[in-house]
C-alpha cells in the first residue's frame, strides 16, 4: 500500500490544483497498489477541499474513500508518545499531526512509499529513525 498525504488527495480531486496532472498520472500508474492514509490526513484534506472546491467535491471525495479508494491506518493512544517525539524532532519544518501520522503508518507497515506534494518535508522526514520516504509523485 502507498501512503497518501493531504496534498496528493487535494491535487487528485481539485482540477485547478497545480499538481493535478501529476497526481492523476501517479494514481493511474500505481492503481493496483492501494492507498493507505490516516484520519488526521482525511480531516486536513476535507477541510482544504471544502475551502477550495466546495462541499460537493469534499462529499464525493469521502464517498470514494468509503467505497474503498483508500484504507485507513488505525492510530491509537499507544502512538501518542511517538507523535510527540516526531513533532519535536521536526519542529523546525514544522511537522503537523497529519505528517506524523504518516510517519507512524510507514513505521508500522514497513513501507515508506508515499504520494505527497510536500517534497521538502517528506524529503527530510525519516521513518524508523533512518529510512527515507520514496515519494512516488516525484518519479
Amino acid at each position: 500500500m502507498i501512503l497518501a498525504d493531504t496534498g496528493f488527495f487535494v491535487a487528485l480531486v481539485v482540477s485547478s490544483d497545480r499538481h493535478h496532472a501529476r497526481a492523476v498520472a501517479a494514481a493511474r500508474r500505481y492503481a493496483n497498489q492501494g492507498l493507505l492514509t490516516t484520519w488526521p490526513v482525511l480531516t486536513e484534506t476535507v477541510h482544504l477541499i471544502q475551502r477550495i472546491g466546495g462541499p460537493d467535491i469534499a462529499r464525493k471525495f469521502l464517498e470514494g474513500v468509503d467505497a474503498g479508494a483508500a484504507q485507513l491506518f488505525h492510530l491509537d493512544a499507544s502512538h501518542m508518545a511517538r507523535i510527540v517525539q516526531l513533532m519535536e524532532k521536526y519542529r523546525d519544518l514544522p511537522m503537523d499531526l497529519a505528517d506524523a501520522s504518516l510517519v507512524i503508518s510507514a513505521e508500522a507497515t514497513g513501507d515508506g512509499r508515499i504520494f505527497s506534494t510536500d517534497a521538502r518535508d517528506f524529503g527530510a522526514y525519516r521513518w524508523k529513525r533512518r529510512k527515507p520516504f520514496k515519494n512516488l509523485l516525484d518519479v
